[in-house]
């Protein structure tokens, strides 16, 4: 369903008991809400929450922002590595906003938090500037963005960069795609081919929109480092992260834990940067242990 929300129009999908502690789950960059796996969030639901998932601005079915057209992903990292402002179509905090606007628009005064990527960077703004509405925090494979933190490995900077042909069918994308998930999963936990690409495609068939993943890593590299920030968190907060994360190094999560006031660290060994299927229950019962702190 679309919600009106900060003032544009968010995709959502609400499971479980209206009665059910709310928790809200925020997707990485270009990534949709179906991309937060159904086994993941049905055993959440199990566990009493009411989970609440949603498309961020500029990906799946929620607004788009094509009239602000595509900024220069080459410039903008240039200007990001040398320390200089990165200008971008829109912020995190506007992001965040959206976040709080698909919670005033279900009628939730506070809701416990869980992001991944791009998602636990919103979701670090979020419990930053609205301490009342967020109950606890998980942050799944994330950074403060300090920028003595290492980066992604040169080969996946360079996948992250790189873009099918213009006009490219649906396996032409489906493949660019598959590839990169493989090329950043976990090595102790690889995804099955076939449900891989049925995922894939399935993702591409709903929506697919490079200009708006473009537009929102130029949000991430605006924002830069959150490391002061991070001390007027308050809630509980929970950080997973894999030990071979090629995307995101796992010095963040340790990063982060140093940061973060009374945080707690699952790292996990043999796991990149997804969410694989067999580790859900580990996933859920980090989440559910850091609720119980609030």
């Amino acid at each position: 369903m679309k919600v009106h929300a900060n003032g544009i129009e968010i995709e959502v999908e609400a499971h479980g008991s209206p009665a059910g502690e709310p928790l809200l789950l925020i997707m990485g960059l270009g990534m949709q809400l179906i991309a937060w796996p159904d086994a993941f969030v049905h055993a959440l639901v199990q566990r009493g929450f009411r989970v609440i998932r949603f498309d961020n601005r500029d990906a799946g079915l929620s607004q788009g922002f094509d009239e602000l057209g595509v900024p220069s992903l080459m410039w903008g990292a240039l200007r990001y590595r040398l320390g200089l402002p990165v200008r971008a179509p829109y912020t995190l905090d506007d992001m965040a906003d959206d976040a709080l606007g698909v919670l005033d628009a279900l009628g939730i005064r506070e809701a416990h938090v869980c992001g991944a990527s791009m998602g636990g960077m919103i979701g670090q703004v979020l419990a930053a500037k609205a301490p009342a509405r967020v109950l606890s925090l998980t942050l799944m494979l994330t950074s403060s963005g300090a920028r003595h933190l290492p980066q992604a490995r040169l080969q996946v900077q360079r996948a992250l960069l790189n873009r099918p042909k213009r006009g490219s069918g649906l396996q032409d994308v489906a493949g660019h795609l598959e590839d990169f998930f493989r090329l950043i999963g976990s090595p102790a936990y690889p995804a099955d081919p076939q449900m891989l690409r049925q995922r894939v495609e399935a993702a591409v068939r709903r929506a697919y929109r490079p200009a708006g993943q473009v537009r929102q890593l130029m949000a991430v590299a605006a924002h830069g480092d959150r490391s002061v920030m991070l001390s007027r968190i308050r809630c509980p907060v929970h950080i997973v992260h894999g030990a071979v994360d090629p995307l995101i190094p796992s010095a963040a999560a340790h990063d982060l834990a140093t940061k973060i006031r009374s945080a707690t660290l699952d790292l996990v060994e043999g796991m990149g940067h997804d969410l694989p299927e067999p580790l859900a229950p580990r996933f859920v019962q980090g989440i559910v242990g850091n609720a119980q702190r609030a």
